[in-house]
């Protein structure tokens, strides 16, 4: 981040929200685009970030801010998941809109980082995993628009780190010239914008 502009997550994190109400039974088990994860997984995944990302706006570093993530180890999901994933969604949106969360350190994922960069990660992965989840349930997917250009500028910046692995900092996945911004995002994180569910 290059300024103390912030970013109110509130828009991004309804559509998360609306896209889970469209989740149905036999979605569960189905792939995602990111290769560890079931939509269950993923949904889970959604959860324990969601959860992480509000306590690292809040300073409150503990037990959800100390784990890093494990595919293997991702929340499990009750009967009233997506009032819970919805409660937790508000949660995050209204405590980034606190401008003391952007400044300072705080930390998710196990990582110590400032407040500004953990906010872009946050909205990274609201963008790319709302789009694994619309794709892996087949909903149409309208990011918030600058989200959406958080996202990708923040993907953009991090493209040429010799450290990406695996994951949603899988290696490029190039796209054509003209694509628009999501794709383009889509790409940077590793993803195939065309993909589909195999049936």
């Amino acid at each position: 981040m290059t300024d103390n502009t912030t970013l109110d997550l509130g828009p991004q994190t309804r559509v998360i929200a609306r896209l889970a109400q469209g989740v149905r039974e036999e979605h569960m088990a189905g792939p995602t685009p990111c290769p560890d994860y079931t939509v269950q997984g993923l949904l889970g995944h959604v959860l324990g970030l969601t959860v992480a990302f509000r306590d690292a706006a809040r300073k409150d570093l503990g037990g959800s801010t100390d784990t890093a993530p494990d595919p293997a180890a991702v929340p499990e999901l009750g009967a009233s998941w997506r009032e819970e994933l919805s409660k937790v969604l508000d949660e995050l949106a209204e405590s980034w809109r606190d401008p003391a969360a952007w400044t300072g350190m705080t930390r998710a994922g196990g990582i110590d980082l400032p407040g500004d960069v953990a906010a872009a990660v946050a909205t990274d992965e609201l963008v790319i995993h709302g789009w694994d989840l619309a794709r892996a349930t087949g909903q149409d997917y309208d990011p918030d628009p600058a989200a959406l250009r958080m996202c990708h500028d923040f993907l953009f910046a991090a493209a040429d780190d010799p450290s990406r692995g695996g994951g949603i900092f899988g290696p490029v996945v190039p796209v054509p010239s003209g694509a628009d911004l999501l794709d383009r995002a889509v790409g940077l994180s590793g993803r195939k914008p065309d993909w589909r569910p195999e049936h």
